[in-house]
């Protein structure tokens, strides 16, 4: 009879073992999913962080963008050739996103070349591109998880992600996003 007892209590002690551990290993999962997602997966709202301006010393904070409109925060670089193509396809079809708030940023630290870029594309013209500048704290980057340039993050009038749009596009791409 006490050899009884003690299979049996052995018994319930492996099932409780083999219960726990399957639990442990539904939670492991579960984190292990969340931790994969990008912020701005877990976030999506437009984030707030410095742009430095073409002047060199003004700081623009991305929480200043109006709400009321789509917007559009691209990462580019100005010597980019698929930016550069981007760029071009977005003005050619700029009269069907002029409601879109465009934002453009790039890593590149010298100034000059995005001076440059902003003059070579006639960015000035475009009433709704309302800055070009230095996203200084590799933000971009780690928040999106960009790999390449161009990365377009396109959100709501409400300032809720969209569409993150990896690679070159244009504007009907952007357009049917949007609207």
């Amino acid at each position: 009879m006490g050899n009884i007892v003690r299979v049996i209590l052995l018994l319930c002690l492996f099932a409780t073992t083999l219960h726990a551990q399957d639990k442990l290993k539904k939670t492991d999962t579960a984190a292990i999913t969340t931790d994969t997602l990008k912020p701005y997966q877990k976030y999506p709202v437009l984030p707030a962080f410095n742009v430095l301006e073409m002047d060199s010393s003004t700081i623009f904070n991305t929480f200043n963008i109006p709400s009321g409109k789509p917007i559009a925060l691209m990462l580019f670089s100005p010597d980019c050739k698929h930016c550069k193509r981007t760029i071009k396809a977005l003005e050619a079809g700029m009269d069907s996103i002029q409601n879109i708030q465009f934002y453009l940023v790039t890593a590149s630290h010298n100034i000059a070349d995005i001076k440059e870029f902003y003059e070579k594309h006639h960015i000035a013209d475009y009433k709704n591109i309302k800055l070009v500048g230095r996203d200084m704290e590799f933000f971009y980057f780690s928040y999106y998880g960009a790999k390449f340039v161009p990365d377009i993050a396109l959100y709501d009038e409400h300032k809720k992600l969209v569409k993150l749009i990896e690679g070159e596009t244009n504007a009907s791409e952007v357009y049917k996003y949007i609207h």
